[in-house]
């Protein structure tokens, strides 16, 4: 399930297709009825039949419940669900004992100024054999907001978790888009990318040329990082 570059608050069948021919092999769909960028279940669907095979599809949740989680990802189907709300371990215990085989799980943090309330939720995840496939760190937001804002993230912390042995593989969000993920990559060496308003026009409504520049720039910078001897 562990993807490169993935293609967040998609809200058109269009924008999806765009993401996978643009060579993102990952797009998510936003099912937080605070955002912006939510989806009902007839995007959703429309959606999810324009996503040709292998591209990882993605349902972002907040403080969902696992009834809701657990339906979506056996109906739609999805390949991950990533949680970016305050979801205890515990929810998480509980979510991993319904999810369909093969259903990833992505936990969000808004890290700042330190890493340890980090570390204590994923020894608190691993004291209940709970896995993670990634682990995703987006900017700080203002309360009540979880993610979508455009905002940059601390990417000398997410470089600090990313050189951490043992930790989940680290996907980069916040703020990134065609312009700056190359550095953000440089700089962080994540394992994988995230972006939603970094490649639209207006909120939830992608950009088709940004999309490919996007995922072009990123995939240049880990080549050439990996003829380099790096990540």
């Amino acid at each position: 399930m562990v993807f490169r570059v993935k293609v967040c608050g998609i809200t058109r069948a269009e924008d999806a297709a765009a993401a996978a021919q643009a060579g993102a092999d990952a797009v998510g769909l936003n099912f937080y009825p605070g955002s912006r960028r939510c989806v009902d279940w007839e995007q959703a669907v429309l959606i999810r039949r324009a996503c040709p095979e292998p591209l990882c599809v993605v349902g972002v949740y907040v403080n969902a419940p696992v009834d809701l989680v657990v339906r979506c990802a056996q109906q739609l189907p999805l390949h991950a669900v990533q949680l970016h709300g305050d979801e205890p371990p515990e929810y998480l215990r509980r979510l991993r004992a319904r999810l369909p085989s093969g259903v990833g799980v992505i936990r969000a943090f808004r890290p700042r100024g330190a890493l340890e309330p980090v570390l204590e939720y994923l020894r608190c995840c691993r004291a209940r054999s709970v896995p993670l496939e990634m682990v995703l760190f987006d900017a700080p937001a203002a309360r009540g907001a979880y993610g979508g804002t455009g905002t940059l993230g601390c990417w000398e912390l997410a470089a600090e978790f990313a050189e951490m042995p043992g930790q989940p593989p680290l996907v980069l969000a916040g703020g990134l888009n065609p312009a700056n993920v190359a550095d953000a990559v440089a700089v962080v060496a994540p394992a994988a990318v995230d972006t939603a308003s970094g490649v639209e026009k207006a909120p939830g409504v992608k950009d088709a040329e940004k999309i490919r520049r996007f995922v072009q720039a990123a995939h240049r910078i880990w080549q050439r990082l990996q003829a380099e001897g790096g990540p």
